[in-house]
């Protein structure tokens, strides 16, 4: 996999409260972005908690990596979550969406995809949520962004670009003005 990222504190503040991790193994590729509710430094907290949950629980099953992070978030600020999933072996990936995390899928032949997340938040409450799975294709991008990026950004040609360093470079390029949110950007690209 091809990853590159794009990642900036909301204006005036220090910390951002976005948090990512991604890792590829011989069998699999796990990519993971949670935005903690609010801004700063509990947002931080927050959202680094999921992130070395999934770190440390990175082979099992979305469902049961959302529902250990949920039960770790009671009495913390609650986060969004975005986490995807690929099977080297299956040559399939799996994907689970809440809140205002996006996910964006581009086919080879550069047909778009946007998934449409599960409503609410992680913060120690059981709620429903959803967890795709579909084939891998060759040379598939995947899009994953907390909610500094937006529809306009997303309608941009430049995410048609087969290199993902180029997609994060332009997303800078053009996103200079300050933003209102912490923002991050991760895009990724299959290379089969």
């Amino acid at each position: 996999m091809d990853v590159a990222i794009y990642q900036k504190a909301k204006k005036g503040n220090f910390h951002c409260g976005d948090s990512y991790f991604y890792t590829e193994t011989e069998n699999e590729f796990v990519c993971a972005l949670a935005d903690g509710l609010g801004s700063g430094e509990f947002a931080k907290e927050s959202s680094q908690i999921v992130m070395d949950i999934i770190q440390s629980n990175m082979h099992v099953p979305i469902n049961q990596i959302v529902n250990i992070c949920n039960k770790q978030l009671t009495g913390k600020r609650g986060v969004v979550l975005g986490i995807l999933k690929i099977d080297f072996n299956t040559e399939r990936y799996t994907f689970s969406s809440i809140g205002n995390i996006g996910v964006l899928t581009i086919t080879e032949d550069n047909k778009k995809k946007r998934n449409i997340p599960s409503a609410g938040y992680l913060a120690g409450y059981q709620r429903p949520f959803k967890v795709v799975e579909e084939v891998l294709k060759p040379e598939m991008r995947f899009i994953m962004f907390s909610d500094g990026v937006t529809d306009k950004d997303l309608s941009q040609r430049f995410f048609l670009d087969k290199s993902v360093e180029e997609i994060t470079k332009t997303f800078e390029y053009t996103s200079r003005k300050v933003k209102d949110d912490d923002t991050t950007l991760i895009a990724m690209r299959y290379k089969k």
